[in-house]
């Protein structure tokens, strides 16, 4: 049976920041939730995740999983007091436990599978993750008898000659949580930080073995901006080398952000500064960006998307948006359609060959196939309580300064005139027209301003 503690009660006041410093993100998930995902990878029994400052905050932040189960450390009194707390709240201590923090996100799943198979292939009472570390400075050193570990001594408590040690400890361990039960209430906090530490057991149980890794990065922790800003640019390289070996090119890959679950296609250019968020698909052959921010959307094939936000929307194939349009979401953007200059489109369709090409706003609207939208039309889709839907046939033509008030429905070829206020449905084959006599009035002098 495998059971997994993580530990992230503490309040992480080197953030200096009012949300818990697991809560932090990277890459769009938060520290936890990575350290949670990994260790869900190894198929645990359950997973107790040992909570503190801002418990309840903790606990929102995380899916609901019949696996995961919370423990409350109050007050926080060390590593060692938090497996305290959680063995007195469990009762049965069966198998291994796993111990890590929630701190560390970039922790593998291969590395743990390593940890574990070193403990149960040495039928160990204890097996911790080591590394060395060119300056350790603040680290527990981990001192070695042979293949085991003999003891492990916090910086705090380190002297002139441990610290020259540079075998650190990374905080990841294994037990056998039984034998682990049976010492963890003797230790004690009598150290320089007056806490009780999880790495006293390892001089209290006879068979402690160390799985010393290469420092490759995925065992730092976080505990300041600088800490959580590095960790970042290590998940964003790794994730832009991916795509750029699956046949992706970036123009400045440094100014650019992927997301994990991103899926891009082969030939495409992503510009810079350029963000990609979410489930975001982009098929091949488009160019993205410059100055571009794409969300939770699919972009087909061969699309051209420059300065320009999308959300939640889809976005078919040979299609142009920008610059500086905006697709909010529920929109569909339908194949060899233009989205030009200064638009929001919110919530509509737009059928294949469609233009919308300058400084308008389509909220809940179909267009129609073939269909032109002059520049500076509105769809004036709110009442003050309700939105309403514009419906456009194909193969019309929508004069410049043209406002539909919702509800309205066009036929198809339907052609409305500049600076029109449509209010009526029109039948296929019309003109909709709404203006009000030019009047010239002539001679006609201004009145002079009162100030000079």
């Amino acid at each position: 049976m495998l059971s997994v503690a993580i530990l992230a009660a503490g309040k992480g006041t080197r953030m200096e920041s009012s949300i818990p410093k697991v809560l932090h993100k990277i890459s769009g998930k938060s520290l936890l939730q990575r350290v949670i995902d990994t260790c869900i990878k190894l198929n645990p029994d359950q997973i107790f995740v040992i909570t503190g400052h801002k418990s309840k905050e903790v606990q929102k932040s995380i899916p609901e999983n019949k696996k995961i189960k919370f423990v409350i450390q109050d007050p926080q009194l060390g590593t060692g007091h938090a497996i305290q707390v959680l063995c007195k709240e469990v009762k049965k201590h069966d198998g291994k436990l796993l111990i890590l923090n929630g701190d560390v996100p970039l922790i593998r799943p291969n590395t743990l599978k390593n940890l574990l198979y070193l403990h149960d292939s040495k039928n160990a009472d204890v097996s911790l993750i080591t590394t060395k570390k060119t300056n350790p400075h603040g680290y527990g050193r981990v001192f070695l008898n042979g293949d085991f570990i003999e003891r492990i001594v916090e910086e705090k408590d380190c002297n002139n000659l441990e610290r020259e040690n540079r075998l650190i400890n990374a905080g990841i361990y294994c037990f056998k949580w039984g034998n682990l039960s049976e010492i963890i209430n003797s230790l004690q906090s009598n150290n320089n930080q007056k806490e009780i530490y999880l790495t006293d057991t390892v001089s209290l149980l006879k068979n402690s073995l160390s799985l010393e890794v290469e420092d490759n990065g995925e065992l730092q922790g976080i505990n300041n901006r600088i800490q959580l800003s590095e960790c970042e640019e290590s998940i964003q390289n790794l994730i832009k080398e991916k795509h750029m070996l699956n046949g992706v090119t970036f123009i400045n890959k440094a100014s650019c952000s992927i997301s994990e679950e991103a899926e891009i296609g082969k030939d495409v250019i992503i510009e810079a500064n350029t963000h990609i968020r979410g489930n975001t698909k982009i098929n091949s052959h488009c160019i993205i960006g410059p100055n571009t921010f794409i969300e939770n959307s699919e972009v087909g094939l061969s699309c051209e998307i420059s300065n320009s936000t999308v959300y939640a929307s889809q976005i078919m194939d040979y299609i142009k948006i920008g610059p500086y349009s905006h697709i909010r979401p529920n929109s569909k953007i339908s194949s060899y359609s233009k989205i030009g200059n200064f638009v929001e489109i919110k919530n509509s369709k737009l059928e294949e060959e469609s233009k919308v090409n300058h400084l308008s706003y389509i909220g809940d609207s179909i267009i129609g196939r073939s269909t032109n939208i002059g520049a500076g039309t509105i769809t004036a889709n709110f009442d003050g309580q309700k939105k309403h839907q514009t419906k456009i046939g194909k193969n019309s033509s929508i004069g410049a300064n043209t406002v539909f008030v919702a509800p309205i429905n066009l036929g198809e070829s339907v052609t409305t005139g500049a600076g029109s206020v449509i209010t009526k449905d029109s039948k296929d084959n019309s003109l909709a027209i709404s203006r009000t006599e030019q009047v010239n009035i002539e001679n006609w002098e201004r009145k002079k301003s009162l100030s000079n």
